[in-house]
């Protein structure tokens, strides 16, 4: 890697969500959730397989009503990847959906009602070896933390708190905690605090981001902060998009902070007076080539002009350098061709490609 600056991990007690890995030394796994309606078996089984198709590690399913509780046994059954049942205002729900085989329980207790609600749901989980997630939001605390005068992230801390020591004092330690809020500041700050008060693992998202292009940014500025102090052991990018998005983006995050290889890592520069090629559009139809393509991890640079680019993305293991009406591939820094702008790309796949193929 380029920049092998090392994050040193906060340490964590590890829980297993299916055959998933979760804090500890397990790499920090990327989630999403279904927004299909759960009681219809054959779409939400679509859309998971579409999600871990894109990589998605663990899937999130909204358990809203008996029926789709009843739709639980059969999605688990034809899933692909380990599931969560998302379990709101009735506790009943989160039972059955333990007992139809569910992978792990997120459940809000600002809504899930009196505390021996949630005594009666840990007791079912802790037969079945159920993890929970405790999930505090922000929107959602309980009134008595509500109104309280302190900063909007130490209610939260509290809230999650007296949960967890719910659950301890039930010997059931299975618990993973996340603290999501749609301020990306008051994210930060209760992750921070909780991070030097609890070992558990920690979920980490900032909620009801936006649309994709804000979402990615506040997602970005949020988990990235937090990512880049060692916290977090798990992310979702909460998108108002395809769920798919939210994998990818995840992923994307991860890769930045040399915290996960997956695929291509890809940069481009920044267009200037010296650019004599349809940078943009080059730049466009590389990433969106190459990030379809069955490869190993690696780093795949286009440049605006050969006076830089070659030097500046000498890190790059290919690369095109534009020039006027042509351009030049370059590994490693070494110019290796000169090709017209018409062909680049296929030569630059070409090149790839036999590259690939021989160390195979």
């Amino acid at each position: 890697m380029y920049n092998t600056t090392m994050i040193n991990r906060r340490k964590s007690k590890q829980i297993c969500i299916g055959n998933v890995k979760i804090g500890g030394d397990a790499p920090i796994s990327v989630q999403s959730m279904c927004n299909t309606d759960t009681r219809d078996v054959k779409k939400t089984v679509e859309q998971i397989n579409e999600l871990a198709s894109a990589g998605c590690e663990i899937a999130r399913l909204a358990v809203l009503n008996k029926d789709a509780a009843s739709a639980i046994k059969e999605i688990v059954a034809k899933s692909q990847i380990p599931l969560v049942a998302d379990i709101h205002f009735d506790y009943r729900l989160a039972i059955q959906c333990i007992e139809s085989g569910i992978h792990a329980l997120r459940i809000n207790p600002g809504n899930i009602g009196k505390k021996e609600h949630t005594i009666k749901v840990v007791e079912v989980a802790k037969s079945h070896n159920i993890p929970i997630r405790i999930g505090i939001n922000a929107g959602s605390l309980e009134k008595e933390f509500a109104e309280q005068d302190i900063p909007l992230s130490d209610k939260m801390i509290k809230s999650a708190l007296r949960h967890i020591e719910i659950l301890e004092d039930l010997n059931f330690y299975d618990i993973k905690l996340s603290l999501k809020s749609s301020d990306v500041l008051t994210t930060i700050e209760a992750y921070q605090k909780v991070s030097k008060l609890i070992e558990y693992p920690l979920h980490l998202g900032v909620t009801e981001a936006g649309t994709l292009k804000t979402g990615l940014i506040k997602s970005s500025v949020g988990l990235g902060t937090l990512l880049s102090q060692g916290i977090g052991d798990t992310i979702r990018v909460s998108l108002t998009e395809n769920p798919t998005e939210e994998v990818e983006a995840g992923f994307g995050i991860l890769k930045a902070l040399n915290l996960r290889e997956r695929g291509i890592n890809f940069i481009s520069c920044p267009t200037c007076g010296r650019t004599q090629i349809d940078l943009i559009g080059l730049a466009k139809k590389v990433e969106e080539k190459f990030s379809k393509m069955n490869l190993p991890p690696m780093t795949i640079a286009v440049m605006g002009c050969p006076v830089n680019g070659p030097g500046e993305a000498k890190h790059a293991d290919f690369g095109i350098a534009g020039a006027i009406g042509e351009g030049y591939i370059f590994r490693k820094g070494e110019v290796i061709a000169r090709v017209p702008e018409a062909d680049l790309i296929n030569s630059l796949e070409n090149i790839i490609m036999k590259s690939y193929s021989s160390v195979k």
